[in-house]
């Protein structure tokens, strides 16, 4: 080996030797590979144009740079290769059953429901569960994820289906494609009214990606101008041939909204799932199995949804998913009912952990809280190394379409917060799908930081220390965040339905962001006593804590730095007896929300209005 010719540094020089690097590898560590001084690969990296420290984090791009200055094939081993060689270091597996096949026994079909948007799989696993989830989502489309077991009775037999729900907005691609990867049956909703849309086929290729069966059940047959028929001959030209077309695709006709046919529905997926496939698993060994959701949930901490693949879950267990650990305090089924264990495809909520996993991260039980913390650990530093090696500066959503058309190259940095774990996830996805054409090599978007729960003083100072924009969906700052944000004039931008913020980014990075209203906070106070008036309705007896509240201004309530209710009005405003008009910082009132009653004590109200800003 020979020292490169830079600066006279003595480096040991490879022969295209391999070397396998994790994401967002110091110097450190390739000088560790290559028994080397990490100083003198700083020098080598200064005499290359890039000035790194020892202990940096530095992207894949540097180190191949300075893995061709030494005669080094550079290796990032990927998250998954990651992954695996940390468990096999713990003498553990993931995604294996153990044992031979006597051990092996039947378990219950996981269904995945999917389809267009507005085609009705909310309304018909509303049908099927005799719940309804669908007053809670925004602008009436599915927002999260979430799974359900439902019995029925088949050849006299109690069986056991679980069904997970997937949102129907094209931007949640990614969560719909998690959940093909977990199911075993797709049930594709399509409208008989509306046909075949973009995202039926959209749906229809992540079911063939995964390559699980696929049961039509055809909605809406009870409306005027439904066309069965004509479902299933827009599905032959996809591959899916109809049963009574010769083909092997079994269709149900149904109507959610008048109850038809559901039964037929339930009866169709069984007896798929006994035709073509064979389900098992081992229920004796250690739970494995899929975060299907994940939030911050007050008074109870982090609560996880997860779905047991295989094994068996049991409270007491020690478990590691994704970046987080914990012991399992409490199991909750659908219906928030106690559970003590949960068998393969059982769905569970899981209390106990000790931060939120993302959704869609792995999950398995281990021997004890050591190992699940030390696996923890190692994945969360892993992953904050990669995501400081790939942070980079910041320019505001406002600024980006000057800096466009300045010619300037830049890159857009977002921090994402967001109330679920599954709606980060989505959205970043969509975000970073953006196509925003010619630009596209004047303009880069980079996702630095994502998380669930309130905007906090730390996503605060880490978007000064990275120059990035903070997204909050469906979750507001904490108090001294706001501060720290106006202080510095930190970009946050609010959003409580997806699209609309990927309207507004992809507008900005495309440099046509037209002139808006901006959202003018007046005040916020804290509740601190509810009087219920009668005919009235709750009164929040609250204390002004900044700025003013005014009456018939908009409202928002927020609980614990989350969203429970936008779009309110401050319809009357007492102090003590005496109707105000506005009540100032450090004054008491009493605040009425018209209709809206669930107010409750440490809630804060947070009173705006809509000004318009022209654009510069």
């Amino acid at each position: 080996m020979s020292a490169p010719a830079i600066g006279g540094v003595q480096v040991p020089r490879g022969n295209g030797d391999v070397l396998r690097l994790p994401r967002g590898a110091s110097l450190s560590d390739f000088a560790e590979k290559i028994n080397a001084e990490p100083a003198s690969l700083v020098t080598v990296l200064f005499h290359l144009g890039e000035m790194v420290t020892a202990t940096q984090s530095v992207n894949e791009e540097t180190l191949q740079l300075l893995g061709v200055e030494l005669n080094y094939t550079i290796q990032v081993v990927s998250p998954e290769d990651e992954d695996r060689e940390l468990l096999e270091s713990f003498d553990l597996t993931f995604g294996e059953d153990e044992g031979e096949d006597e051990h092996l026994v039947a378990r219950p079909p996981v269904v995945t429901v999917m389809g267009h948007v507005d085609h009705g799989k909310t309304r018909l696993l509303d049908a099927i569960r005799k719940t309804n989830v669908m007053g809670d989502e925004a602008g009436g489309i599915t927002q999260h994820i979430g799974a359900y077991q439902v019995h029925v009775e088949h050849d006299g037999l109690d069986r056991a289906i679980t069904f997970i729900d997937t949102p129907g907005h094209e931007a949640f691609t990614a969560m719909r494609a998690r959940g093909a990867a977990t199911t075993d049956i797709v049930v594709l909703v399509v409208a008989a009214d509306d046909g075949v849309m973009p995202q039926t086929i959209e749906a229809l290729n992540h079911a063939h990606a995964a390559e699980v069966p696929i049961v039509v059940a055809v909605n809406k047959i009870d409306k005027e101008d439904a066309n069965p028929a004509k479902v299933r001959q827009q599905l032959t030209e996809y591959g899916l041939v109809a049963e009574e077309y010769g083909g092997d695709t079994l269709f149900v006709d149904v109507s959610a909204r008048s109850n038809i046919n559901i039964d037929g529905l339930l009866e169709g997926v069984l007896l798929t799932a006994d035709a073509a496939l064979d389900l098992r698993a081992n229920p004796d060994q250690d739970a494995q199995g899929i975060v299907i959701e994940a939030r911050l949930d007050r008074g109870r901490g982090p609560v996880a949804s997860l779905l047991v693949q295989r094994g068996t879950l049991n409270v007491g267990d020690s478990v590691v998913a994704g970046d987080a650990f914990g012991r399992v305090r409490a199991m909750l089924d659908e219906n928030g009912d106690p559970v003590d264990v949960a068998g393969p495809s059982r769905p569970v909520q899981v209390l106990g952990l000790t931060s939120v996993p993302g959704a869609g991260d792995s999950f398995l039980v281990v021997e004890e809280d050591r190992i699940a913390r030390q696996i923890a650990d190692r994945r969360s530093a892993r992953e904050r190394n990669a995501q400081l090696a790939s942070s980079r500066r910041r320019i505001s959503l406002d600024d980006l379409d000057k800096a466009l058309a300045a010619g300037e190259v830049q890159d857009l940095n977002l921090i994402i917060k967001g109330d679920v774990s599954g709606s980060v996830e989505a959205l970043e996805d969509a975000l970073l799908a953006i196509d925003i054409g010619e630009d596209k090599d004047e303009v880069s978007l980079r996702v630095i930081s994502r998380g669930v729960g309130a905007i906090t003083e730390n996503d605060i100072n880490l978007a000064i220390a990275s120059d990035a924009v903070v997204i909050g969906f469906n979750v507001r700052p904490e108090g001294k965040a706001r501060e720290a944000a106006d202080r510095e004039g930190v970009d946050i931008r609010y959003y409580t339905v997806i699209y609309q913020a990927i309207e507004e980014i992809e507008a900005a990075l495309k440099g046509m962001l037209k002139p808006e209203f901006e959202e003018v906070q007046l005040g916020t106070a804290e509740v601190r006593e509810v009087f219920r008036v009668p005919r009235i309705g709750n009164i929040a007896g609250s204390m002004v804590r900044t700025g003013l509240i005014r009456r018939n201004s908009k409202a928002r309530l927020v609980r614990d730095g989350t969203v429970v209710a936008d779009n309110l009005t401050v319809e009357s405003l007492k102090r003590f007896k005496d109707d105000a008009t506005e009540v100032r910082e450090g004054f008491e009132c009493g605040i009425g929300l018209g209709s809206y009653n669930d107010i409750k004590i440490d809630d804060v109200v947070e009173t705006y209005e809509l000004r318009e800003k022209p654009r510069a």
